[in-house]
C-alpha cells in the first residue's frame, strides 16, 4: 500500500476538496470509478462491502449501490445498509467527471433529509505512473457540509481511498 495521505480543505464554507496521489496510471485510476466490477472491491469504509452495484456511466446515467457493514466488531453498525445514488452530469474520460451524490433507499428514491453533493472528480497525470485525484464536493450550505462531516464522512472517504490504493495494487 502507498504511504500517500489524503489532503483536505474547506473552501467558502461549502466546498470540501480532497486530494491524494495514487501509484497508478491515470487511465487505470479513472476506470476504478466507472466499472461496477472495480467499485465492488473498494468502495466504502473498512468493514463494509458493496452488495449491490449498478453503473450506467454516461451523462444522465445512474450509479446505485448499497454498502453493508459486514464486521461484527463495528457494534451497532453491524448489518446496517447504506444506500447511495449518483447521477452523472458530465464525463471527460480520462480527465474527470461530475456527478450529484445522494443518499437513497433500495429503490433509488433520494433521501431528501440528508444533503446532496455535487462532486467534481479530476484525474491528473503526474508522470512516473502516478495520478493525483482531486475531489471537489459542493454543498448547498455550510450546515449541509457540517452534517456529512459529523457523520464521519472524512474518515469514511479516507478508508475508501486506502482501499482504492489496495485495489490498484492488485490489478496493476
Amino acid at each position: 500500500m502507498s504511504n500517500q495521505t489524503m489532503v483536505h480543505r474547506v473552501e467558502n464554507e461549502t466546498v470540501l476538496v480532497l486530494e491524494r496521489v495514487f501509484n497508478a496510471p491515470k487511465e487505470l485510476v479513472f476506470s476504478m470509478f466507472k466499472e461496477a466490477e472495480h467499485l465492488k472491491h473498494w468502495w466504502g469504509p473498512r468493514g463494509f462491502e458493496v452488495t449491490v452495484c449498478t453503473v450506467d456511466f454516461r451523462p444522465g446515467g445512474i450509479w446505485h449501490y448499497c454498502m453493508k457493514c459486514m464486521d461484527p466488531q463495528m457494534g451497532d453498525f453491524y448489518g446496517t445498509e447504506s444506500w447511495g445514488k449518483a447521477v452523472y452530469k458530465e464525463i471527460d474520460e480520462p480527465d474527470g467527471f461530475v456527478y450529484t451524490d445522494y443518499f437513497s433507499d433500495a429503490e433509488g428514491n433520494v433521501n431528501a433529509s440528508l444533503p446532496a453533493t455535487v462532486i467534481t472528480m479530476e484525474f491528473i497525470d503526474l508522470g512516473g505512473g502516478q495520478t493525483k485525484l482531486v475531489s471537489r464536493g459542493e454543498y448547498v450550505s455550510s450546515e449541509s457540509l457540517k452534517t456529512v462531516m459529523d457523520m464521519g464522512m472524512l474518515q469514511g472517504i479516507t478508508e475508501t481511498w486506502d482501499r482504492l490504493e489496495e485495489r490498484l495494487s492488485e490489478v496493476k
